[in-house]
């Protein structure tokens, strides 16, 4: 068997304005004192990949237009809608007040494995924050949260980079939104 890979041209993919009119998946990405430009980049890239709602920007993570943010992002800083907000704790506040479900992406007692998890069901909006490189999300952020989830690891390292932890996430929930259809 033969695998020829397929051209641009024929991948289907839609251009910018039907991408802005599509079904989004009710996801917003919470990225909280990310320092890397490229994890900021890769993370728009992802979120473009799995159609989610919108990416909030906190603390020192820089917003796009970025050179290097760009890098990584390839584009997708211009599809995927973001904002930004100062303080992560009164965003949390907000986003729980609007019926948000809030989900801390971190290693804490009691945290859920991803693969275990279940969003409330398919139509309430699920917030997912994932912390700064070094010290995670702030304890005072999980406070505020309705449950953390925990990408199961099994090596000698027990972090991952924020980029490839938003991927992990994102495709464990991305099926569980698509089977509830």
């Amino acid at each position: 068997m033969q695998f020829p890979k397929i051209a641009n041209e024929d991948l289907g993919r839609i251009d910018k304005e039907a991408f802005s009119h599509s079904t989004k998946l009710p996801i917003t990405i919470v990225l909280d004192n990310i320092r890397s430009l490229h994890n900021i980049g890769s993370t728009f890239r992802t979120s473009d990949a799995f159609c989610i709602e919108k990416i909030c920007l906190c603390g020192i993570t820089a917003c796009p237009p970025h050179r290097e943010i760009y890098k990584t992002a390839l584009g997708a800083e211009d599809t995927v809608a973001w904002e930004y907000h100062s303080d992560i704790l009164s965003l949390i506040q907000g986003l729980k007040s609007e019926g948000n479900q809030i989900c801390a992406v971190e290693q804490t007692k009691n945290s859920i494995p991803i693969d275990q998890f279940h969003p409330a069901n398919a139509s309430q909006p699920l917030v997912l924050i994932f912390g700064n490189e070094v010290d995670g999300v702030q304890q005072a952020a999980i406070a505020l949260c309705d449950h953390v989830l925990e990408i199961p690891q099994y090596g000698t390292k027990h972090s991952l980079n924020v980029s490839v932890s938003v991927g992990i996430v994102l495709w464990e929930i991305t099926k569980k939104y698509h089977l509830a259809k």
